[in-house]
């Protein structure tokens, strides 16, 4: 089984081309988490600023994994692992669950949105790093035994901590337009908290935003708004080989 929590595919696509190679059956984090009867349990999932999304944490602690199972790690991140594999792994062993083998691989970074820069000019990386993404397919189907990128790290911790948090949060923070929206539903369909209501017609944020921007990304009328700053057409973002249904709420 491979579990991943994605916004704009960029996990799913990962799990996707390991699985072409293991065999393995792909959920969304979160729709099981009873786990005790799988050998092999993959988490796939992206790093948001330095460390695991908060939505990650969360779903990992109610897992229930087998001890003798083949766990393996694999992230998506647009540059620095930061410490988005080590604090899932500490989650894990408190459970008694080893971590045997992790990974990361670059994709094109979604929060460029947020700071200005347009994800779809990080194209590149997909070829760049095809090779990459191929051999750790071949790793895990392998069941190879090594940690890559799992280890605290002192920049992790500072970038990931809370008055670090406390400037980028807000800036990844999506808020609804309320010119812009016209209230398609499509924001509350991709979201993979379910934090997005529909209510009068119009689109509306509760409080258990884990900074994803799928919403941002996917709105066809660029009405999720980071800060200030409206949302460029050309810069939203999916995976190449991930449809806006593939993520919607029960897709895989």
């Amino acid at each position: 089984m491979i579990l991943y929590f994605s916004g704009t595919g960029n996990s799913l696509a990962i799990s996707r081309e390991i699985a072409v190679e293991t065999g393995d059956r792909v959920m969304a984090m979160g729709e099981e988490s009873d786990l005790r009867g799988e050998r092999r349990v993959g988490l796939v999932y992206p790093c948001y600023w330095f460390n695991a999304p908060r939505a990650v944490m969360e779903r990992v602690r109610k897992m229930e994994i087998s001890r003798e199972a083949y766990v393996f790690i694999v992230i998506s991140c647009g540059a620095q692992a930061g410490n988005a594999i080590w604090s899932v792994r500490k989650v894990l062993e408190e459970k008694g669950v080893e971590v045997a083998y992790s990974n990361k691989i670059r994709e094109p970074d979604n929060s460029a949105i947020g700071f200005g820069r347009n994800p779809n000019e990080q194209g590149w990386k997909f070829e760049k790093y095809a090779g990459r993404m191929r051999s750790i397919a071949m790793d895990v189907a392998r069941e190879e035994r090594k940690l890559r990128y799992g280890w605290w790290g002192p920049i992790g911790a500072l970038c990931g901590g809370k008055r670090m948090q406390g400037w980028t949060l807000p800036m990844l923070t999506p808020k609804v337009s309320e010119e812009k929206c016209v209230g398609c539903g499509i924001c509350a369909g991709v979201c993979p908290q379910g934090n997005i209501k529909m209510e009068g017609g119009k689109a509306r944020c509760g409080g258990e935003c884990t900074q994803c921007l799928a919403c941002v990304h996917f709105c066809p009328h660029q009405a999720m708004e980071l800060g200030k700053r409206g949302t460029p057409k050309e810069h939203q973002y999916h995976h190449p080989g991930v449809t806006m249904r593939d993520l919607m709420r029960g897709g895989n």
